[in-house]
C-alpha cells in the first residue's frame, strides 16, 4: 500500500475508533480487493455499483469507508457511500405499518422498514448527475430512531464513479414459502406465530428490494463462521455508540422514543434478523462476486473473487 495512503488509512483508524493492528489486514486483503475493483470499474466504462453485505458488526462500514478512500485518493474514481441503515423510514411511517400490517414492523432493519424508491433515487442521481448537480444522501439517526432532517444529509457534488451500498439485507433474495412455515426463535414464536410478519418481510424482499439489488454489478459478502456471533458484534456496535453520545454530552435515552440497549435487549432486536442472516450465510457465498470470510475474533481470514 502506498505511503501517502497509508497515512490517510491511519487518521481513518482513528476517526473509526479502530485499532491501527487493522492496518495489516487493510494492506494484506483489502488494497489488493480495490486494486481488482478499480480495474473492474474501468472495464465497465461507467459509475459501477458496488454491494457490500454482512451481518451486523462484520465490517461493512469500515470496508466501505476504507474502499471508498482508496478509490478517491489513488484512482481518481469519486466515491460515494449509502447505507441501507439510512433509508429506514421514518418512526411515524413504521408506525402505521406497526397498526396496518404487524407490530414488529415498528423496530427498523428488515425488509420493509426502508424506504426502497428513495434509494433507487439517491443511486440513480449519483451515477447520472452532471458536473453542476448534487446529490442529497439520506442520512438516518439510529440514537432517536429517526431520520435525519433533510437540510442536514450530506451533499454529493457530480457525478459518482463508483457507488456503494452496504447494508445488513444487501443482495439478499427471498425465502421459498415453505420456509417461512415454521418460527425459528422466540421472537417468532411469541410474537409472530401465524406467520404474517415474516411473510410480510420476505415479500417485500421479493419485490421492490430486488430491483434496487438488480442494479449492483459487484456483490461483497462477509461470511462469518455462524449467527451466534452477531450478538457479540452488535453489542459492540451499541457501546461505540454509547462512547459518541457520552462524548457529544448526549443521554442514554432520547426523547422518550429509544434507548441504548443491555444484552437483552439486543438479543431480541437481533431475533429480528436471525431468518435472513442464517439463510444468507447458507445461499449467498454462491453467488456473491466476492466472499470476505471473518474469524470469531473479528479476524479477517480469506478475500476470494470470481
Amino acid at each position: 500500500m502506498p505511503p501517502n495512503l497509508n497515512a490517510k488509512v491511519c487518521d481513518l483508524l482513528q476517526a473509526e475508533d479502530l485499532p491501527m493492528t487493522f492496518l495489516e489486514p487493510i494492506a494484506k486483503f483489502y488494497w489488493p480487493l480495490a486494486t481488482y475493483l478499480a480495474r473492474h470499474r474501468e472495464r465497465l466504462g461507467r459509475a459501477m455499483m458496488l454491494g457490500i453485505n454482512g451481518p451486523q458488526g462484520a465490517g461493512k462500514s469500515t470496508l466501505a469507508r476504507i474502499l471508498e478512500l482508496v478509490f478517491t485518493a489513488e484512482f481518481n474514481l469519486p466515491t460515494a457511500v449509502v447505507s441501507l441503515d439510512d433509508l429506514y423510514l421514518t418512526r411515524a411511517q413504521r408506525a402505521k405499518l406497526s397498526r396496518e400490517v404487524h407490530p414488529l414492523l415498528i423496530t427498523r432493519g428488515v425488509p420493509a422498514t426502508h424506504d426502497i424508491t428513495l434509494g433507487m433515487a439517491t443511486l440513480e442521481s449519483l451515477s447520472q448527475a452532471t458536473d453542476d448537480e448534487i446529490t442529497r444522501i439520506p442520512r438516518f439517526d439510529k440514537s432517536r430512531d429517526e431520520r435525519v432532517p433533510f437540510a442536514d444529509w450530506d451533499v454529493f457534488r457530480a457525478r459518482a464513479e463508483v457507488v456503494i451500498l452496504e447494508g445488513w439485507c444487501v443482495g439478499a433474495r427471498p425465502e421459498q414459502d415453505d420456509a417461512l412455515l415454521h418460527p425459528i426463535n422466540e421472537l417468532e414464536r411469541t410474537d409472530d406465530p401465524n406467520g404474517v410478519w415474516r411473510n410480510h418481510v420476505n415479500a417485500a424482499l421479493a419485490g421492490a428490494y430486488q430491483a434496487l439489488f438488480a442494479k449492483l454489478d459487484h456483490l461483497l459478502f462477509f461470511r462469518t463462521p455462524g449467527f451466534e456471533c452477531v450478538l457479540a458484534w452488535r453489542l459492540m456496535q451499541e457501546r461505540k455508540l454509547e462512547r459518541r453520545l457520552r462524548d457529544k454530552g448526549l443521554p442514554r435515552k432520547i426523547d422518550n422514543t429509544y434507548q441504548l440497549m443491555d444484552e437483552n435487549a439486543l438479543r431480541r432486536f437481533t431475533m429480528h434478523f436471525e431468518r435472513l442472516t442464517r439463510n444468507m450465510l447458507l445461499h449467498m457465498p454462491a453467488y456473491a462476486d466476492t466472499v470476505i470470510d471473518v474469524d470469531e475474533m473479528h479476524q479477517i481470514v480469506s478475500v476470494s473473487s470470481r
